[in-house]
């Protein structure tokens, strides 16, 4: 069996998975066109690294798969330059992209820094749902996965009009969302229901999730 040729996978992901399904930031597709998602995903998952489908972790843990990413990008907004708060990257792979972006990248993960993770990324092991105070305000908060709400304390870390990006779970159906910052509140719109992996380190119970 010949060698798996990662970058025509990377290339044909790009093609038929995200330029026809509402990706349309070209940083994005330059970014999923040139990270190599297969060095963030379990050795034994390689070949799988760019099928359209979500990849199981290990320990209940689930990576999004590509479009899923690609749409939560998208509707970020992101720019080069952009002070960005991630939480619960759990592989390293979106750090990557934002990273490849031009973003200053600052990541909360439960997880230790992945050795793919370019040093430029400021990583903290932590909880999520905290958010990172040092290096706020943030220009762009994005949630790597599905949130029931966004704690309080980590939407007083991104800039008023700051714009946030994540998943929203509505009666068990996880919907990307997009919103702002105004003042103590966010608003949301819905873009597509997408089945997006529960972010971790956002277990707290409801009553702890407050605007």
């Amino acid at each position: 069996m010949g060698e798996v040729d990662f970058a025509a996978m990377r290339a044909a992901m790009v093609a038929s998975q995200l330029r026809t399904s509402d990706v349309n930031d070209e940083a994005v597709i330059a970014a999923m066109s040139h990270v190599a998602r297969e060095d963030f995903v379990p050795a034994v998952r390689r070949d799988t690294a760019y099928v359209d489908r979500a990849i199981p972790l290990g320990a209940g843990r689930t990576m999004n798969p590509p479009l899923v990413t690609g749409r939560l990008l998208t509707v970020a907004h992101v720019r080069a330059g952009d002070k960005a708060l991630l939480l619960g990257d759990t592989t390293g792979y979106s750090a990557a992209l934002l990273q490849h972006m031009g973003a200053q990248v600052t990541v909360v993960s439960d997880i230790a820094r992945p050795r793919a993770v370019h040093a430029d990324v400021k990583w903290s092991k932590g909880v999520a749902a905290k958010g990172q105070s040092k290096g706020a305000p943030y220009d762009v908060l994005i949630i790597d996965g599905a949130v029931t709400k966004l704690p309080d304390v980590v939407l007083r870390q991104l800039a008023d009009n700051g714009r946030i990006a994540m998943g929203l779970l509505d009666r068990g159906v996880s919907r990307l969302s997009s919103g702002r910052r105004a003042g103590d509140t966010a608003g949301f719109i819905s873009h597509a229901d997408m089945d997006m992996a529960m972010a971790p380190g956002f277990e707290a119970k409801a009553a702890e999730f407050v605007f």
